[in-house]
């Protein structure tokens, strides 16, 4: 697999020369602009916006391996698979590996041969032989999806489905979170700075707040919710918030609960909505979401939002 960066390479030098001192130079160089060049969640949100197929597959790679910025499986996902819509033949090897060797859950050997095939079919010099070693010839056995950790989808434009059920509706369909939200401020950017930390996207984030308390870091409800994401005490206690009217500490705490009922319901966007509002038991008891005006009108309003 070949490395996000060139490595340096300096040519033999008679002794005396200036050739490895300008080696030296460089590599330093090197590592002073590397540690200049954005890290995170900033720089995913930069990149993810570009159209260079093989520039969105390299930075896929530096999410996937932890070079450079912090490691997430999952902005590495987005970006090959924004980068393989573009047509990139690396993106679509570097997915068929994510699945062949389980880095976003467990292993999906099909799915990773239906990336390998298509990488295969781009002339990619190592796809063939992993089709072999994984024991598929011919067609693939289904289509090419990009899945992420918690169940979701990445888009071909690098954005986020995620799945939803509703009660008595059957089978899996998938929500995308399509619509930018509105919102401006220092609020909106602190939430869009803090979501990529818990895998969350910003605009579910956003809307969740303003079906809360309408950004209202005050906002106190009659069965005392309290806060932008109307943390009820049990509920701040259990995810770590000392001080609720902190707009940081309560948004940490709504976000680390919604990362933890995306986990809890295998990525199923309206069920996670239905428990934000109802409480997970709520949700179980009724095998869906519950027959509450409130939540159901509360799920529609945000996933109408999001779309």
């Amino acid at each position: 697999m070949q490395a996000t960066t060139d490595a340096i390479r300096c040519p033999q030098q008679e002794p005396g020369s200036a050739g490895p001192r300008l080696g030296l130079l460089g590599a330093l160089l090197g590592v002073a602009l590397a540690a200049a060049a954005p890290a995170g969640a900033e720089s995913f949100n930069a990149v993810i916006k570009g159209n260079n197929a093989s520039e969105l597959a390299r930075w896929g790679q530096r999410f996937e391996h932890g070079e450079g910025v912090k490691r997430d499986i999952d902005h590495a996902i987005r970006l090959y698979c924004k980068a393989a819509a573009k047509g990139d033949a690396a993106a679509h090897y570097h997915l068929g590996w994510i699945y062949a060797v389980g880095r976003a859950g467990d292993r999906d050997d099909d799915l990773a041969a239906a990336w390998f095939h298509r990488a295969a079919q781009k002339n990619d010099p190592h796809a063939q032989r992993m089709l072999e070693r994984l024991g598929h010839a011919g067609k693939p056995r289904q289509q090419t999806v990009c899945l992420l950790s918690d169940g979701g989808r990445a888009t071909s434009s690098g954005g986020i489905e995620q799945a939803k059920r509703y009660a008595g509706g059957g089978g899996r369909q998938y929500a995308s979170i399509t619509s930018e939200h509105p919102a401006r401020g220092r609020l909106a950017q602190m939430v869009r700075r803090l979501a990529p930390e818990y895998r969350l996207d910003p605009n579910l984030v956003l809307a969740v707040i303003e079906a809360e308390s309408s950004f209202n870091p005050s906002a106190r409800s009659p069965k005392n919710a309290q806060g932008l994401m109307q943390l009820i005490p049990a509920t701040a206690e259990r995810f770590g918030v000392q001080n609720v009217w902190d707009p940081e500490q309560n948004i940490r705490g709504g976000m680390a609960y919604l990362r933890w009922l995306m986990g809890y319901f295998d990525g199923d966007l309206a069920l996670v909505l239905a428990a934000y509002n109802a409480g997970e038991g709520a949700v179980e008891r009724h095998g869906g979401i519950p027959p509450y005006a409130e939540t159901q009108h509360y799920v529609r309003r945000i996933l109408a939002r999001l779309n």
